[in-house]
């Protein structure tokens, strides 16, 4: 669990996160203990869409990240004069969302003379498996599953990601959106199709599972898997799904087969990652990672295979700045920023 209390001597980080849709705030210390933590979600913003629009999402972080800011420092009881740096997610997101993050921290950093920290979003993912276990997780596998992220790292340390594998097209919680909104399910499509998908059956419809055969190759696709749902539903050549009626028990029952696929590309490609690597410790992080039916099957397959398993809580699998707290690992190798610090929207392949 992770511990919330407050001590004099430690070290106090704000962490800001903003790379796609959520703004949040956190105030950690460098023993990895949560003073304070909020989120602004912007679901109902983006919920007429079926999708983020990047637009929107960084006009309303603008108009969130200070009140967020400051709702966070009073829930943790500390103030501004009492931070001893600021660090915030530059890498990878919308390039938007990123930028409001990014000028915030720049400008509270210049005004309370106190060092800068990159955070590196996909890593902090992961970095929330350590935060909950409270334990070395270190070296292991990494799956990131999100709306914008589905990819595949050897973690040697908290600051050493190498990409085994990534989606070639869709990331796994964009193609659930995109199938909730072919089936008239609301947004967010992660939630609305686990929920459909508990009263089908996963054998309903078969439904494709690329490159999963393909052992020696870590990527992902789910670009056909999402247009085989489509041709279920209307047919190639015809693209209005609102006037395709459709009995609960269809709803249903795709869903459930939709989302096993899913869940089978990804639990197959994690292990497979295992087998290459020869490590031993799995962790999971991303909002797909909050699947039941993903969670499930990895912890089958993890007591089967003799693997550590380490999935991010709920309450971490979301965007957040808790997560944030992986700049602790960066303050204390002495890696802080200059001003001139940019916004990377793109995946970085390596680092450490």
């Amino acid at each position: 669990m992770l511990r919330v209390c407050q001590r004099a001597a430690d070290v106090k980080l704000l962490t800001l996160e903003t790379t796609c849709d959520e703004t949040a705030a956190a105030v950690v210390t460098d023993r990895l203990e949560v003073l304070g933590s909020v989120v602004a979600s912007q679901d109902d913003l983006h919920k007429r869409f079926g999708g983020v629009v990047p637009e929107i999402a960084s006009r309303a972080h603008l108009e969130r990240i200070l009140p967020v800011i400051d709702q966070a420092l009073r829930q943790a009881g500390v103030s501004l004069a009492e931070l001893d740096a600021v660090a915030v997610a530059n890498t990878p997101g919308l390039a938007g969302s990123l930028l409001v993050g990014l000028v915030a921290a720049k400008a509270l950093c210049v005004a309370l003379d106190v060092p800068l920290v990159a955070v590196n979003h996909l890593q902090a993912h992961i970095y929330a498996c350590r935060l909950a276990s409270d334990e070395d997780v270190f070296p292991c596998v990494g799956l990131i599953v999100s709306g914008g992220h589905t990819s595949l790292y050897r973690c040697g340390g908290p600051l050493q990601f190498d990409l085994l594998g990534a989606t070639t097209d869709d990331a796994a919680g964009e193609a659930f959106d995109k199938v909730a909104s072919m089936l008239s399910l609301p947004y967010p499509g992660g939630p609305s199709i686990q929920r459909a998908a508990e009263h089908g059956d996963p054998t309903a419809y078969r439904l494709p599972r690329a490159l999963l055969r393909d052992e020696d190759r870590l990527d992902f696709s789910f670009s056909g898997l999402k247009t085989a749902v489509r041709y279920q539903l209307v047919g190639p050549g015809r693209q209005d799904f609102a006037k395709v009626q459709l009995a609960d028990s269809q709803v249903a029952d795709l869903a459930a087969s939709f989302q096993e696929a899913v869940v089978d590309c990804l639990v197959g490609k994690a292990f497979a990652a295992l087998r290459q690597t020869g490590l031993s410790i799995l962790c999971v992080g991303g909002g797909v990672a909050a699947n039941t039916r993903l969670r499930q099957r990895l912890k089958e397959e993890a007591d089967r295979r003799d693997i550590r398993l380490h999935v991010a809580p709920l309450r971490l699998c979301t965007d957040n700045a808790v997560m944030g707290a992986i700049a602790v690992e960066r303050l204390r190798a002495g890696l802080v920023e200059d001003l001139d610090l940019d916004v990377f929207p793109g995946v970085v392949r390596k680092t450490g």
